[in-house]
């Protein structure tokens, strides 16, 4: 079937278009490219209508009124089928920019509670975070890709993930 539809292929078509036409008939291959990027932030996980004991008792050190802060690693996943081109499914510098430009200017070296307007009026736990740095790349991701995943590690042993859902 293969070879038949490769032939039928060069038959309908110039030898320039054969690779176009017999991408269009087989499914291209999908890709996943992923960035890291950093930042540093500080946030305190603290729900005002409670006490103070039942903050400490849940959130324990997160709660703390001097604050904490992490070193986050944002891995933000597109995908897509590779330009016939390029070979590219989107260039990575114009992923790091979108993503520079969007989440970590807004993040980076600020206060997730005080901030970061994106953030007011959430608990800024990491699952918060997750989802509302998706809101804000999801309008800026070519239509040629897909925003695929997030992960973002708030230390080396814990992290989130999410896919939109």
């Amino acid at each position: 079937m293969y070879s038949l539809l490769k032939a039928r292929s060069l038959q309908l078509a110039p030898k320039a278009c054969v690779c176009r036409n017999f991408a269009q008939i087989f499914k291209a291959a999908m890709v996943y490219l992923t960035r890291l990027e950093h930042f540093n932030a500080a946030h305190k996980l603290y729900n005002p209508a409670w006490s103070k004991e039942r903050n400490e008792a849940v959130f324990g050190a997160c709660a703390n009124e001097n604050w904490h802060g992490h070193n986050f690693e944002l891995f933000v996943t597109v995908k897509g089928v590779p330009d016939i081109d390029t070979g590219f499914i989107m260039d990575a510098k114009q992923l790091s920019r979108i993503i520079k430009e969007h989440v970590i200017e807004k993040l980076d070296h600020k206060n997730l509670n005080l901030d970061v307007e994106f953030l007011e009026g959430k608990m800024c736990s990491t699952e918060n975070l997750i989802v509302e740095i998706w809101k804000q790349l999801q309008p800026h991701i070519p239509a040629n890709v897909t925003l695929h995943s997030l992960k973002l590690y708030e230390t080396p042993r814990i992290y989130v993930e999410y896919f939109g859902e």
